[in-house]
């Protein structure tokens, strides 16, 4: 499964672009990597560790601003499309044969 978390929020003043920079400090922090600008995703283990990062999300949310969360399956991640540019690093298709398992 993956989260997919959108934000947006204000950047007027210099409170709103400390709370802007703490968020997507702690989105980094916790494993999130940037799809988009304002577009963040992590793979998850279930939904015992959706609860979990529900309630991180929960803790860590900015005062103002719009934020989303949408849970999705790997096989309906790997059908979103890339219309214009290019894929990032993290996004790259690995072949299962270069897949190490632990």
């Amino acid at each position: 499964m993956r989260l997919l978390v959108f934000f947006d929020l204000p950047v007027t003043t210099r409170a709103d672009r400390r709370a802007y920079t703490q968020f997507r400090r702690f989105l980094l922090n916790d494993g999130y990597d940037m799809i988009q600008f304002s577009v963040y995703g992590r793979i998850l283990n279930g939904s015992d560790a959706e609860e979990k990062h529900m309630k991180r999300l929960l803790a860590n949310l900015p005062p103002e601003g719009s934020v989303r969360v949408l849970t999705v399956t790997e096989k309906q991640y790997a059908s979103m499309k890339l219309l214009v540019g290019l894929p990032i690093f993290q996004e790259k298709q690995v072949n299962a044969s270069q897949i190490v398992l632990f």
